[in-house]
């Protein structure tokens, strides 16, 4: 489009050329032509659309109005055009304020042109791949992309921040994905191609179709929390109604896969192959499987066409109720041997209702049907309504089968299961060859009885008919269900309390159990399900049970207090310590195993006497047991050697845990008493000696195991005590627990463990004391003798000081030698052998010092005869 210029010369000033009338008229026409130019030219582009569906087309008609736009834009700004304008300006002609109205509209129109496609340019990158971008990975990645971009137009833009401009874009832009979901989903090829991959596109094109509106309503709330007073509150309708249309079809659709892939071909159809070896049977339900999509290939609208929808849907339903009749009959197939039952509903008929909730599934499908006439009179109603009449009729058949069975069965096992006994003996548990400890009952109430019983209840339910004998048994559940309960806690009772008795407990009272089982006996060899008398025999069975718990309880009572006079003598400490003197004076070995023993006389006395008082509980208990108090009852001999053995094993453990906590003082490292080192020439020893020191111990170890001989064993079968054995004449020999718990291999192993740590203790002292030895020439060399040939030698002054200082520095060192040494439980004063080395050093010392002066006077009295002689001399 170009502006017509004028022919008339305009070189002159517009001052003058406006007073031109000819020039001016000329000029006006010129006008006149460029107002109807430019006007028409903007008609043409506010009339302009898009020229197609998608997005890119407006950018294309915004591109193209803007090219236009700024051609004639660019026009009116000439020099010569400016100059026309000036001097009509000027000359003040009437043509010039149209003129001017036409061209500012020229400029409005322009720059919103150039804003547009400025703004809408940011967008065309995302609206390409949106287009035309390869796999739906690319659209899906584009789209919240794309709408980031749309939001920042929106906000930036002066002209696509209304309705009126956004609106129709988000239309284009979810046509545009509508498009593309079209390519991925190509319902021409959907159900030809592989089943796995068209549900792979069905998915891809759902996803797409949800993440357009996600993303769009996610857009929405980031508009609004930027604060911008402009919202996104656009008509959802007319963006959505056609993707969310899609959408729904894409869920049918994948219905259907799921339907055909996953429930036919991939469960029934296999698990059908494993079951038959008929190839035909599974042919001809391929072939209606393949049926039921049959439909999806030959439709004759467009389901993802908005205005298709009630066809779409005719179409679906139809698809679920043939799916409907074909997932029963496959799920009655599968099922029919093994099939799921209600909670708590017996097998038969729990398999009976199962397979009538399957019939009224399809039933109610059929009623739909029916109605809709037009579907049950079409070919694929034909088609459901025969397959529904084939499986009707094999749950019929099947349903019959199973009461014929179950009527017969209980017809002939229900007399028999009611003439079964009470009880049924289970097991024998036996603790020697002659004493069964327990026998163990069970209740002997058939499961299968029981299941009779329910399976009546549920047949009537159902409307069937049931034997005269199963309704006469089922109405006496109760009481049978009173009976097994009570029989069940009867017995529970019997059970726990015959767990409670050990072996000599269940020896004790073989009589009042024997008795016991004899009034069971009655339940396991007499008493059936239709006996009158099931009752009585529980309440006797319950009172003797009673009595005998009562006297069970009265011996454990007993029992109890026996062993808890055990418990004080197994828990007694035989080992008691003397505490030091004034707080660290150890006391001496005499005085330590002393007081051990005086500490052990001490406490044997209150021992004894709980001892005493076991005969009397025992007495007591055979009073309860064989009403006598003779203390020998033949019924209680192995009761009272029973506890004839405990005694034993207790003084054992007595013994045995003494030694241990005796050993265990010895090792802790904590002195108990102390000995001396000694100067007992020529030896340096302990006081009192290391072979005394063992003795003592052995006898402290002994005397503990000795306590045994206070306690006077039975005479056999009794709980009296033995009198003195006479073994030889005016010899009495009191037959006590000595001589067996003495013969421990327990009691040996501590015992000597004890002694070879205190000798081990009193090696590892002697050896400390052998670095005195050292010294031993002091008293172990004859010191007159030495003496005589040292002073024979005639030594010189220097020789004396010499050895002066030796037995000096022997004095000094001993002095600082430790005094005490603590070597586990035996503290060593070494204080008595430091001051007899000591001594010894001095009287060397003493000696030394006599025989130097014994020198020095004879040594003057010879320079004092020189002196005279020479005096004489003179």
């Amino acid at each position: 489009v170009e502006l017509e210029m004028p022919t008339v010369s305009l070189d002159k000033e517009v001052s003058l050329l406006a007073t031109v009338p000819s020039v001016v008229q000329s000029l006006e026409g010129c006008a006149v032509t460029w107002k109807k130019l430019i006007s028409r030219v903007l008609k043409q582009q506010l009339r302009k659309v898009p020229q197609g569906n998608g997005p890119l087309a407006e950018i294309d008609l915004w591109r193209d109005k803007n090219a236009i736009l700024s051609d004639l834009t660019e026009q009116t700004k000439l020099p010569k055009v400016q100059k026309v304008l000036k001097i009509l300006q000027e000359a003040k002609s009437e043509h010039i304020e149209e003129l001017q109205i036409v061209l500012s509209d020229l400029k409005k129109y322009h720059v919103e042109a150039l804003d547009n496609v400025k703004f809408l340019s940011t967008l065309e990158r995302h609206l390409q791949n949106l287009a035309h971008g390869t796999g739906s990975d690319v659209v899906l990645s584009t789209i919240p992309s794309l709408l980031n971009a749309l939001r920042m137009v929106w906000v930036m833009s002066r002209h696509y921040n209304k309705d009126e401009r956004m609106v129709p874009l988000l239309k284009r832009i979810s046509w545009q994905i509508c498009t593309r979901v079209y390519e991925v989903v190509d319902l021409h090829t959907l159900f030809i191609e592989d089943r796995a991959a068209a549900k792979k596109r069905v998915t891809e094109g759902k996803t797409i179709l949800e993440h357009w509106k996600k993303c769009y309503f996610t857009a929405c709330a980031q508009v609004e929390e930027s604060g911008s007073e402009r919202y996104w509150k656009f008509d959802l309708k007319s963006l959505f109604e056609r993707t969310d249309h899609m959408t729904a079809v894409c869920q049918d659709l994948l219905e259907i896969f799921q339907v055909v892939i996953e429930e036919l071909y991939n469960v029934f159809i296999p698990e059908l192959t494993t079951v038959t070896a008929n190839p035909k049977r599974i042919e001809a339900l391929l072939r209606g499987v393949n049926e039921l999509i049959s439909p999806m290939k030959e439709l004759k609208f467009d389901p993802f066409s908005v205005i298709s929808t009630r066809n779409w849907k005719s179409v679906m339903r139809q698809f679920r109720e043939e799916v409907s009749v074909e997932n029963v009959k496959q799920i009655f197939i599968q099922n029919l041997e093994d099939p799921p039952l209600y909670k708590n509903y017996p097998p038969v008929a729990g398999a009976i209702s199962w397979s009538r909730s399957l019939f009224y599934r399809i039933k109610h499908t059929i009623l739909r049907f029916q109605e809709l006439e037009e579907l049950l009179t079409s070919e694929h109603g034909k088609k459901v309504k025969q397959v529904y009449l084939q499986v009707a009729k094999k749950m019929k058949e099947y349903e019959d089968q199973k009461y014929k069975e179950w009527k017969e069965s209980t017809a002939q096992m229900l007399p028999l299961l009611l003439k079964d006994h009470l009880l049924t003996v289970s097991s024998v548990a036996e603790e020697s060859v002659t004493t069964k400890k327990s026998t163990c009952f069970a209740v002997n109430f058939s499961p299968m009885l029981q299941e009779m019983i329910i399976e009546t209840k549920y047949m009537e339910q159902l409307g069937l008919p049931v034997p005269e004998i199963a309704r006469y048994v089922a109405l006496q559940e109760d009481k049978y269900l009173r009976y097994t309960s009570r029989l069940t806690s009867m017995l529970d009772r019997y059970h726990n309390l015959m767990e409670t008795l050990n072996e000599a407990e269940t020896k004790l009272l073989h009589d009042s159990v024997q008795e016991l089982l004899r009034i069971f006996k009655s339940g396991h060899k007499r008493l059936t399900w239709n006996s009158l008398g099931i009752s009585e025999f529980i309440v006797q069975c319950t009172q003797a049970i009673g009595k005998l718990e009562s006297l069970v309880h009265q011996i454990h009572n007993i029992s109890e207090d026996i062993s808890s006079k055990l418990l004080f003598l197994e828990s007694a400490n035989l080992f008691k310590f003397p505490l030091p003197k004034n707080g660290h004076e150890l006391p001496e070995p005499k005085a330590f195993f002393d007081y051990i023993k005086c500490e052990r006389a001490k406490d044997v006395a209150p021992l004894l006497r709980k001892y005493s008082a076991i005969p009397p509980l025992l007495i007591e208990v055979e009073g309860r047991v064989a009403n006598t108090n003779t203390g020998r009852s033949p019924k209680l001999a192995a009761y009272y050697a029973y506890w004839e053995k405990r005694i034993y094993q207790v003084l054992i453990q007595l013994i045995v845990k003494n030694l241990q906590a005796f050993n265990a003082v010895l090792l802790a490292n904590v002195p108990l008493f102390q000995i001396k080192a000694v100067l007992s020439v020529p030896e340096i020893t302990f006081q009192p000696s290391a072979s005394e020191i063992d003795q003592m111990a052995a006898e402290s170890i002994q005397d503990c195991v000795k306590v045994a001989k206070h306690f006077v064993r039975w005479m056999h079968g009794t709980c009296i005590e033995c009198p003195p054995q006479h073994v030889r004449k005016e010899e009495a020999v009191p037959f006590n627990f000595y001589s067996d718990v003495s013969q421990s291999p327990l009691i040996i192993e501590q015992a000597v463990l004890v002694t070879q740590n205190i000798h081990e203790v009193l090696a590892s002292l002697s050896e400390y004391l052998n670095q005195w030895n050292r010294y031993d020439l002091l008293w172990k060399s004859d010191k007159d003798t030495v003496l005589e040939t040292f002073a024979a030698e005639k030594p010189a002054c220097v020789t004396f000081d010499e050895q002066l200082q030796f037995y000096m520095k022997v004095a000094q060192e001993v002095t600082q030698q430790p005094l005490i040494k603590d070597e586990q439980f035996i503290r060593l004063q070494l204080a008595p052998l430091a001051l007899s080395v000591q001594e010894n050093a001095q009287g060397w010392m003493t000696s030394l010092g006599k025989l130097l002066n014994e020198s020095a006077r004879e040594e003057l009295v010879r320079l004092q005869e020189e002196i005279q002689v020479g005096v004489f001399s003179l």
